[in-house]
């Protein structure tokens, strides 16, 4: 094997690994099926025992609980999570019954460990037509980076390179006080969210130019996962915490988190949702990975109720991803194969909500980092000659070497910055906007010029064809358009809870409800307002005068009984997740090739539906999806930033 090989190896075995991990294959009843009764999650009994026979776990206390209550059952108490009344404890398993005897325990659930939401590798978006139109590029405004660290790299240091724009770094990794990114993927979420190009010459003239969303904005580097990307229910809701916190004093509008996990129960139970709920409330816009299984078919379901937590929440915004093929216009762009489908699982709310580019995006590089030594040669990424004159510092020697400076890489944790980037953008034109108008603007403005109820064949880049959706359970509201959401003045009065999906067997039809939002009680901004009625919101999705949502073929019609379950049922079941069901491969990770559009991935309007079993041949290029030209109040997307 070559070294190439073997690293291209190592890469896909270690995500492999780290799919299985997340996702390994357990069954799991609705809240109050398991062992330990209705007020303790249904994994619990399953959870793995720490070598001292205790068990992780998160209590969550009635109002007004001291959270000292909680020292007479556990063994440890790992960390107080007042912004959710709650503590994480380590329990011994033989006083978990006991604990759970007591009226001030709301609900037990175990403290389960989060990864990164990214796939594969891909180029930031382009969002500079908005900025010079509005004259905004995230100054002022403070975005918590809550993942595995951010890197002190040239691309986040001001204009001037004196100071750095990581305003603020904390650790919440037990026993390691670094904030550094042993990993690389939270330098790389920060690099979409607020990179400068420094390190890409830009301004100077050079092609290839990578700019954040938000490219003077500042980083609150909030570290929750591991040198292995790993990390942990309690630290992720001590760090959404202390971003609350901290509001004021570094003016945090934004909390990103490119990370998540398995639902297991409602997202009222769940306290990671509740964590970002808190936040949310606190006025801060939360956006969440929707996921990367959107290639799962494990019960027949098509990668449908893939949703990751806390993206399952209906305040937050979550966001899938899709394939810009490496051109500067939105028209031919496709639905990565990864990106995780709705409605939710229990509680079967409309996601995601939004879409973004995310496969194959180029941002920063972690020196040394895990992801930098796995990654394939052609993953990483010199975008300037070795040699150069440093325009941007005023340098008189031509003769620096700058290297490697950017990674590529894929997944929903791609596209999440490049939504958070925006409402940072939207912040700094309007500072009295809440998270309520941000999320709502973005999806009522979110082009929508996809097939009206369409499906293309595509294919990832081991050629392996699948289904690309184009329902509201796949895309949401559409492809996030910042100038379109800068331009819009819309207020809204109330929440912007996305919509729970009420499934009717018998006529396998489905209506959307205003959903019961914990924070904000009953919205209706989606079903009973003129301005955000369904249609203007959910694009070319037919909602008709009694309120019914036209899903797919698919999802209505063509879905087993296993399938039917998962989608629709009150249980969460996890089928065993091979190679082929995750989003890597053994060579160039990602899917078809962002370089030059591939005419055998391009959409192309289908009538009748395949037999998603089968593997058809490319579909022949139509000369009706050629991309209309380029339209100039369009996000732009590609290589140069």
């Amino acid at each position: 094997m070559t070294t190439k090989g073997a690293v291209a190896r190592f890469w896909r075995l270690h995500l492999v690994t780290a799919t299985l991990l997340m996702f390994a294959t357990a069954a799991f009843a609705v809240s109050g099926k398991g062992k330990y009764g209705p007020h303790a999650a249904p994994d619990l009994d399953k959870f793995p025992v720490n070598p001292d026979g205790t068990v992780s776990v998160i209590v969550q206390l009635a109002p007004g609980t001291p959270p000292g209550q909680v020292k007479q059952f556990a063994r440890s108490i790992n960390q107080n999570l007042t912004g959710i009344g709650a503590v994480a404890a380590n329990v011994p398993v033989k006083m978990l019954e006991k604990l759970l005897s007591n009226g001030w325990v709301t609900y037990v659930s175990p403290d389960r460990p989060n990864k990164p939401s990214w796939g594969d590798a891909p180029p930031p978006v382009n969002a500079e037509v908005a900025r010079q139109n509005y004259g905004v590029n995230g100054t002022g405004i403070g975005i918590a980076v809550i993942d595995s660290g951010v890197y002190p790299h040239d691309d986040l240091m001001t204009a001037d390179m004196k100071a750095s724009r990581i305003v603020y770094s904390e650790s919440f990794v037990p026993g390691d006080l670094s904030t550094n990114d042993a990993y690389g993927h939270g330098t790389h979420v920060a690099g979409i969210l607020a990179g400068n190009g420094h390190d890409s010459g830009y301004g100077s003239g050079y092609a290839n130019q990578y700019v954040g969303i938000a490219p003077n904005a500042n980083i609150i580097n909030l570290r929750v996962l591991d040198q292995n990307g790993g990390g942990s229910d309690s630290a992720v809701i001590a760090a959404i915490n202390r971003a609350v916190q901290l509001k004021g004093q570094y003016n945090i509008r934004v909390i990103n988190l490119s990370l998540g996990r398995n639902v297991y129960e409602s997202y009222t139970l769940d306290p990671l949702c509740q964590a970002a709920e808190a936040a949310w409330k606190a006025g801060i816009v939360v956006v969440t990975a929707a996921g990367n299984l959107g290639r799962d078919n494990s019960w027949g379901e098509q990668g449908y109720a893939t949703i990751q937590a806390p993206g399952n929440d209906p305040n937050v915004i979550t966001v899938g991803a899709m394939s810009p093929l490496g051109t500067w216009t939105r028209t031919d762009d496709i639905v990565s194969s990864y990106s995780s489908k709705g409605p939710t699982l229990l509680d079967h709310i409309l996601k995601p909500d939004i879409m973004a580019p995310g496969n194959k995006i180029t941002s920063l590089l972690v020196p040394g980092s895990r992801l930098a030594a796995m990654a394939p040669s052609n993953a990483m990424v010199t975008s300037r000659p070795t040699t150069i004159c440093d325009v941007a510092t005023d340098a008189t020697s031509c003769n620096a070497s700058v290297g490697t400076q950017y990674l590529q890489l894929s997944g929903t944790s791609m596209a999440t910055p490049v939504v958070s980037g925006a409402a940072a953008l939207m912040f700094q034109k309007d500072s009295k906007l809440t998270p309520d108008t941000i999320k709502a603007r973005l999806m009522k403005d979110a082009w929508k010029g996809y097939p009206s109820h369409g499906k293309s064949w595509a294919h990832d880049i081991k050629q392996r064809s699948y289904e690309a959706q184009y329902d509201a359970f796949t895309i949401g509201s559409g492809y996030v358009d910042i100038q379109a959401s800068l331009a819009d003045n819309t207020v809204i009065n109330g929440g912007a809870a996305s919509p729970t999906v009420v499934f009717n067997a018998t006529t396998k039809t489905a209506k959307l409800v205003n959903g019961l939002s914990v924070v904000w009680g009953q919205s209706m901004v989606w079903g009973q307002s003129a301005v955000f009625a369904n249609s203007v919101v959910w694009g070319q999705f037919t909602v008709d005068l009694d309120s019914s949502v036209w899903g797919n073929s698919v999802v209505w019609g063509q879905f087993g009984t296993d399938a039917c379950s998962m989608v629709w049922g009150q249980s969460v079941v996890w089928g065993q997740f091979s190679d082929e069901l995750n989003a890597l491969s053994s060579d160039d990770p990602g899917d078809t090739d962002d370089t030059a559009p591939d005419p055998a991935a391009a959409v192309v309007a289908v009538s009748s539906t395949p037999d998603p079993t089968a593997t058809p041949a490319p579909a022949p290029t139509d000369p009706t999806a050629v991309p209309a030209p380029t339209d100039p109040t369009a996000p732009v997307t590609g290589g140069a930033l």
